[in-house]
């Protein structure tokens, strides 16, 4: 078989080059670190959405690698806590439960805050657990502290489920209005772990010493939550104080409309939205402010 193959000749430029094999300069794409007072660029981080699931997926499957039970972790977290606050609080203190049975008045609070809880702690070391990334290439940063939220949600599905199993054997049934709420304030909480993630994960870059306070943090804004008892055991003038702990109103609601009298607590959810919104804004903007130092102190 005989190929016939056609010569053609390029036409030649003014310097004697071929026009196709003349090398065009890549363009320089220039990096500056963020002003004195950097905005929040939703469209870069749009751009790298695929970078923020593939970090999401990754923490999956980290957080269950190399362990026995798994994913079981996830029940048996807020299940074991239940039966210890069952025990002390609702069995030897008789702390009262608004007519609800204890242990289904404790687990339901507990399931929001164990996300809550899960996705704010590994979200605070999130910098810190990722050296390689910040020095090595670069992204917007803000992909790292709020990857590790997300990725607790599988947690939360999981628990949420374990909860609405058990429901039925104390006799309680969810309101309508759950459907619309529990999203609603399934949202809170991921803004206000992700505001407060920001805040602790930049602050641990310059100071360690965050690493420490968490644990501590955690513990105190557990028993400042209304999660072993009600919050209409808090006095009345002190009530819209206590409500700015957002997680306040998320438990409180969560709990009214799973196992509670279907209520919607407004206004502590109200106060809830407000200071999630200011923690995740200005978590944000404060970790787009030190960011230019992330990879000289990590």
């Amino acid at each position: 078989m005989t190929l016939n193959v056609e010569e053609r000749t390029l036409p030649l430029e003014a310097s004697g080059e071929p026009r196709s094999e003349r090398h065009e300069p890549a363009p320089t794409l220039v990096i500056q670190p963020a002003g004195r007072w950097p905005t929040i660029n939703l469209r870069e981080l749009w751009a790298y959405r695929e970078l923020f699931f593939f970090l999401v997926w990754r923490d999956i499957k980290v957080r269950y690698a190399q362990t026995v039970l798994g994913a079981v972790w996830a029940i048996l977290q807020p299940v074991l806590q239940m039966l210890i606050l069952t025990v002390i609080f609702g069995t030897f203190m008789k702390v009262p439960s608004d007519g609800i049975p204890y242990p289904i008045f404790t687990l339901s609070a507990l399931v929001p805050w164990t996300f809550f809880s899960n996705a704010l702690t590994t979200s605070s070391s999130s910098l810190v657990s990722n050296p390689e990334l910040i020095s090595k290439i670069y992204f917007p940063r803000l992909v790292i502290p709020f990857a590790p939220v997300m990725a607790a949600l599988l947690d939360f599905v999981i628990a949420f489920v374990v909860l609405l199993v058990m429901m039925p054997f104390f006799g309680v049934t969810p309101h309508a209005e759950a459907i619309v709420i529990v999203p609603l304030l399934l949202v809170l909480i991921v803004m206000t772990a992700a505001g407060v993630g920001c805040w602790l994960s930049a602050l641990n870059i310059q100071y360690r010493d965050v690493k420490q306070i968490t644990p501590l943090l955690m513990k105190i804004w557990m028993y400042g939550s209304p999660i072993i008892y009600s919050l209409t055991i808090v006095p009345e003038r002190f009530r819209s104080f206590y409500s700015l702990n957002p997680m306040a109103g998320v438990i409180t609601g969560f709990r009214s409309v799973l196992v509670g009298d279907g209520v919607i607590p407004w206004g502590p959810v109200g106060i809830a939205a407000v200071v999630a919104s200011v923690l995740l804004v200005t978590g944000a903007l404060y970790f787009r402010r030190t960011e230019r130092i992330f990879a000289d102190v990590i």
